[in-house]
């Protein structure tokens, strides 16, 4: 079971989120593992002035995407945001709400004590930069920043985790907080897959439209009765790591009715994505994308059975004993 970060906070699922499981109010997600805290409610604080230093210098592992080794902090940290850019990348520029994925050490300034890194975990972290999800020092810190930037920032505690602290990780209210956050990759509502197009010769199966520029792809049904087993298919394969039945993922998609070809979900049309645990959605999802590798665009056409059956959710428009039809870009495992 991977270990949560201390930053992430859980991700409300969308509509294909199994009907009556509600929120998780035991404090545990959704691998069993206690969740970590997440920022408590709206920030109050104002957004705060980013200054150049002082910074602990990165003793080791310089490079993008090694683990570093930060000095102990020198002096008094500055009570504003400090950060620098220590590698400039030359990918996509990140925006506050885009989702990052980056491997990341975070140490105290006084002690230089490690309080959590995703270097030692093999997996870095997807997260949105967005308020409430995250501690605000990283939202205003890495937004402009570019996809293959190594930034170092000093965080205050009113910028991280207030006068509370975090006690879990042996941060106190006073503390300030050194982060190297190596960034990889950045998704937005624009966001679609990346790989190659894959033959699609079965005609009694829906065509879906192969664009990659961050649209809603279309998908037409065939006038034809819907298979009666699970269908989950490459449109698009990426090269990614496979996606395993215990992951979380972050998706684009689009639903439709096999009977009507009626859409009734979509990211697209939120102009915002998704992100659920594969152990949280109906068993047709769970099954058409577990083994499939993340960057792909994935047909996954759902019987009753492994949907809804006859206990569609209320008010989506789904009768019961529907056959479902998705397209799904699998963006990033979380």
């Amino acid at each position: 079971m991977r270990r949560r970060s201390l930053l992430l906070a859980a991700v409300p699922a969308g509509l294909v989120t199994v009907a009556g499981c509600g929120d998780d109010k035991s404090g545990k997600g959704a691998n069993g593992t206690s969740s970590s805290p997440a920022p408590s409610g709206t920030s109050a604080a104002p957004p705060p002035k980013i200054v150049e230093g002082p910074l602990p210098a990165i003793t080791a592992g310089n490079r993008f995407g090694q683990k570093p080794t930060v000095a102990k902090g020198s002096g008094s940290p500055s009570k504003d945001l400090a950060v620098k850019t220590v590698i400039a990348g030359g990918g996509q520029s990140v925006a506050e709400n885009d989702y990052i994925q980056a491997n990341y050490l975070g140490q105290i300034w006084d002690t230089a004590k490690v309080f959590d890194n995703s270097y030692d975990r093999g997996t870095p972290l997807v997260i949105q930069l967005a308020e409430g999800q995250i501690i605000d020092g990283w939202r205003y810190a890495l937004a402009g920043r570019k996809a293959g930037s190594r930034v170092l920032m000093a965080v205050p505690p009113t910028w991280g985790y207030g006068t509370q602290g975090n006690q879990q990780a042996g941060i106190k209210g006073t503390d300030t907080l050194v982060f190297v956050v190596d960034v990889q990759n950045t998704f937005n509502a624009k966001s679609s897959a990346k790989g190659k197009a894959v033959a699609q010769s079965d005609s009694d199966l829906p065509k879906v439209g192969t664009n990659t520029d961050g649209k809603a792809p279309s998908i037409d049904v065939p006038k034809v009765k819907p298979p009666t087993g699970l269908v989950a298919k490459y449109v698009i394969e990426g090269d990614g790591d496979e996606v395993k039945a215990d992951n979380t993922v972050l998706v684009q998609y689009k639903g439709v009715l096999w009977d009507t070809g009626k859409e009734f979900d979509s990211t697209y049309g939120r102009g915002q994505l998704a992100s659920f645990s594969l152990q949280q959605v109906v068993k047709g999802w769970a099954q058409g994308l577990t083994g499939k590798k993340v960057g792909s665009r994935v047909l996954v056409v759902i019987p009753p059975k492994l949907g809804y059956g006859d206990n569609p959710p209320s008010g989506s428009g789904i009768k019961k004993d529907s056959t479902l039809v998705f397209v799904v870009d699998i963006l990033a495992k979380m």
